[in-house]
């Protein structure tokens, strides 16, 4: 049996291996290898697809799509935070739960996107309940971004933590896709409980009416990437 020790230490390792191949191959997140091995494995990109990046700060992910789309691709990333600007990609700076940020990308992203991505994840407070509850809400959030904006029998990719309410996201999924997977690439902590939902051939469901901000509150509720352990 592996001591937690040593699993501790393989999960450090390989993390530091992760953040030094970011950093030699100028990609913005270690995070960026998480996407690649994902598409490596289930083909999410095709050259001049259209993709709409979640939580899409620091801008790791929105390198990758970029890239694996090509010069004709259309990649757009929405995040509270700002992101720094990347050639061939348009940004928003706002909170995607709320109506006008929702304009703004229908605005800017004109027509409908191939793949929604979301690396979306909340404050990480301590208690494992309220950040598991948080993902959760933050994952409905992204799958009603996509019930607006997803082609038919397009691709979602999306983050979630393992939890006692996971299996509502999961069959959130399975209603609007034809083949769902779960899968935790190589580039996660090993102690870490998020995985990813990998989502193909969307089938079209009724969008909810998105509610127009009426307070400042909740944006510092969902603003920094974390991950539970």
């Amino acid at each position: 049996m592996v001591s937690h020790m040593t699993k501790r230490w393989l999960s450090e390792h390989k993390q530091e291996k992760y953040y030094r191949l970011a950093k030699k191959f100028d990609y913005r997140s270690r995070a960026s290898f998480k996407l690649m091995q994902i598409d490596d494995r289930f083909s999410i990109f095709r050259e001049g697809d259209s993709v709409v990046d979640l939580g899409a700060s620091p801008g790791g992910w929105l390198q990758v799509a970029k890239e694996r789309t090509g010069i004709d691709g259309k990649v757009i990333g929405v995040d509270l935070r700002p992101i720094k600007p990347i050639d061939g990609v348009i940004t928003i700076l706002g909170d995607i739960t709320v109506k006008e940020t929702m304009d703004e990308l229908f605005e800017k992203f004109g027509g409908k996107a191939d793949v929604v991505l979301s690396d979306m994840a909340p404050n990480v407070g301590g208690n494992y309940s309220t950040d598991h509850a948080r993902s959760i809400h933050l994952c409905t959030f992204a799958i009603d971004v996509a019930d607006h904006i997803l082609k038919k029998n397009g691709k979602m990719v999306v983050k979630v933590f393992m939890g006692d309410m996971f299996s509502e996201v999961r069959d959130a999924m399975d209603i609007r896709f034809q083949n769902v997977k779960v899968h935790a690439p190589d580039a996660t902590r090993s102690t870490s409980s998020e995985v990813y939902i990998i989502a193909k051939g969307f089938k079209g469901h009724e969008p909810k009416e998105m509610q127009a901000s009426d307070s400042e509150e909740k944006r510092t509720e969902f603003t920094v990437k974390g991950e539970l352990k």
